[in-house]
């Protein structure tokens, strides 16, 4: 218990810190598509620090208790995201045994969890910027939690007749999703792939899907009368969310190490380094996969309607993730005996 107590505070502070930098490389990759310098890494970091010397200023008109604990409830949740993803996925590199396998449908539900607490924040403080940002918040929560639950009960489905607990997040280590897969399979993994690389940036509450906050809109809508601490709160939960959504994509499609792949290992002076090579290789798929997912897309496109943002996934995207549910159950070569 005092092992996974000190590790969870070491990637508590450790993921932190790697969700502000891979903001920090975000704003880098987009000025460099449009061709401008862009903030420094380090903005991200800097960002917090003025926030948390700035006086925190609650509206007279919001609900003072609900108002100040929905940020802190917020960054809580989100950092126990992050933990309960990152855990099972670092004692498997370090193989360490132990119990905590993890669960794709509790994930599930604390992606929620971060967005329901703005959203309660965002309608106790008054505003009608707010409020409008809050319904625009529910209408894709509402929109995109059908697509990811179609995308895990596939992932849960591959690995069903070879482990006790198909949901567990560690059966994914040893079955990935393309574990044998055929023509169909591949091409089901594929679709769901696509439908989760849309779904990541709507989580995000990044363009094309930004209804939610929509500057010139809202004036940041959901997070408009926020500030000080309470908005540095927010931005750390956008920054653990980050990195947490992102590498949840790397554990459902591309859970493979460096020795599964290439069968190497990395030694020095008589110690393995290859736990920590490996952990190298996934903060690089992290940002591969947050740089293609959120970064490219909001360069390429600019933000949609509230309205098509609903039908976009409520009809195309989870239309794509039912086809890749049941090209990979037509698959023969997908169910492991």
């Amino acid at each position: 218990m005092i092992m996974i107590l000190a590790i969870a505070l070491i990637m508590t502070i450790v993921g932190l810190i790697l969700g502000l930098l891979l903001k920090g490389i975000d704003r880098k990759i987009a000025a460099y598509f449009q061709s401008r310098i862009g903030p420094p890494l380090l903005q991200p970091v800097y960002d917090i620090i003025k926030l948390m010397y700035k006086q925190t200023i609650i509206p007279v008109t919001a609900v003072r208790w609900l108002f100040s604990s929905a940020p802190v409830i917020a960054l809580a949740s989100s950092a126990l995201l992050l933990l309960y993803i990152t855990i099972p996925y670092i004692f498997y590199i370090f193989e360490i045994n132990t119990t905590l396998q993890g669960d794709l449908i509790v994930v599930l539900y604390c992606i929620l969890i971060p967005s329901i607490a703005m959203v309660t924040g965002a309608f106790s403080s008054g505003s009608p910027y707010a409020a409008i940002g809050a319904q625009r918040e529910m209408v894709i929560l509402m929109s995109i939690e059908l697509p990811i639950a179609v995308v895990i009960i596939s992932v849960a489905w591959h690995a069903a007749d070879s482990m006790a607990d198909p949901f567990a997040i560690s059966s994914l280590f040893e079955y990935p999703l393309w574990h044998n897969a055929g023509a169909f399979g591949v091409l089901g993994g594929i679709l769901l792939f696509f439908a989760m690389v849309l779904v990541l940036p709507a989580e995000m509450s990044r363009v094309p899907f930004d209804q939610a906050e929509a500057e010139t809109e809202l004036a940041e809508g959901i997070s408009v009368e926020y500030s000080g601490k309470l908005l540095a709160f927010i931005l750390l939960t956008d920054a653990f969310k980050a990195l947490a959504l992102s590498m949840l994509v790397v554990i459902l499609f591309f859970p493979y190490t460096l020795s599964q792949l290439f069968g190497i290992s990395f030694q020095m002076y008589g110690h393995t380094l290859t736990p920590f090579v490996e952990i190298v290789f996934l903060l690089f798929k992290i940002i591969v996969i947050y740089s293609f997912g959120i970064t490219f897309i909001r360069v390429v496109m600019a933000r949609l309607k509230i309205s098509q943002v609903a039908r976009f996934f409520l009809f195309a995207i989870t239309a794509i993730s039912i086809i890749g549910l049941i090209l990979i159950m037509l698959d023969p070569n997908m169910r492991i005996i």
